[in-house]
């Protein structure tokens, strides 16, 4: 059964037509220009048997869900009370972004637990799964948003573009240098010292060594010692969304 599952986020929306763990297709629209007409559009040209949606996004949520809603296909919205075979050792479920909720239900279905999830978009999300269900997590930021400030806050300082930071020296020899060696460096820094105290918490709980799985496009940023102990599942939010749809009307 085809499932076309919407992610909204703050500033792009993710598609994805997908099958089992099979992404069939997939996209992205910014998120401004998801509208009715895009929407419809988009249906149209996939023409998928169910639909399942996750949003950060509420006054995105409220124009599109209707449209969702009335497509005559069985619609899914993925939020905390509405979530199947997720347990919860957090005291506020409903605090936590449907996204990172989509995540853990893909990484039930990759992974299985404990396992860590790292996602990098416009923040670094890092959320932990156990036996017992979704377990809390950390929210810093994203690595866009690290060369954005830097320019942004700062009157000489110019743009960076986090594509590009890569491959750089360690000590700048020019501005630019700098800049790409701080924000390079520091991002990958950040992520090996919350990947070790998430792992080292987990096991002082009496857990053993979570698998990671890191999804969103910054993966390439992540320190050497930890590149190859994690897994990268670039569609991780879509396989789980498709999955929480299944569990509703299985």
């Amino acid at each position: 059964m085809s499932i076309f599952c919407l992610d909204v986020g703050n500033t792009h929306a993710h598609w994805g037509v997908v099958e089992g763990r099979r992404v069939l297709a997939h996209g992205e629209i910014a998120t401004q220009a998801l509208d009715t007409a895009a929407l419809t559009g988009l249906l149209a040209a996939q023409s998928p048997a169910g639909i399942a949606l996750a949003s950060v996004v509420p006054r995105v949520t409220a124009v599109i869900q209707p449209v969702l809603m009335s497509s005559g296909r069985p619609f899914y919205h993925l939020q905390h009370d509405t979530v199947k075979g997720l347990g919860f050792d957090y005291p506020k479920p409903a605090e936590v972004g449907q996204d990172r909720l989509a995540d853990c239900v893909g990484a039930q279905l990759v992974a299985g637990s404990p396992a860590v999830i790292i996602g990098m978009g416009t923040a670094t999300t890092v959320d932990i799964l156990t036996e017992r269900g979704y377990a809390g997590g950390i929210i810093a930021p994203g690595l866009g948003v690290m060369t954005q400030y830097l320019h942004e806050r700062t009157a000489l300082l110019p743009a960076l573009d986090p594509a590009a930071l890569l491959g750089g020296p360690a000590i700048g020899k020019s501005t630019i240098d700098a800049m790409r060696a701080g924000c390079a460096l520091g991002f990958a820094g950040m992520m090996g010292a919350l990947l070790d105290g998430v792992c080292a918490e987990l096991i002082r709980q009496g857990q053993s060594m979570p698998k990671v799985i890191v999804t969103g496009g910054a993966a390439i940023y992540l320190p050497a010692a930890w590149r190859d102990r994690v897994t990268h599942e670039p569609h991780l939010t879509l396989i789980g969304l498709a999955e929480a749809h299944r569990r509703q009307f299985s």
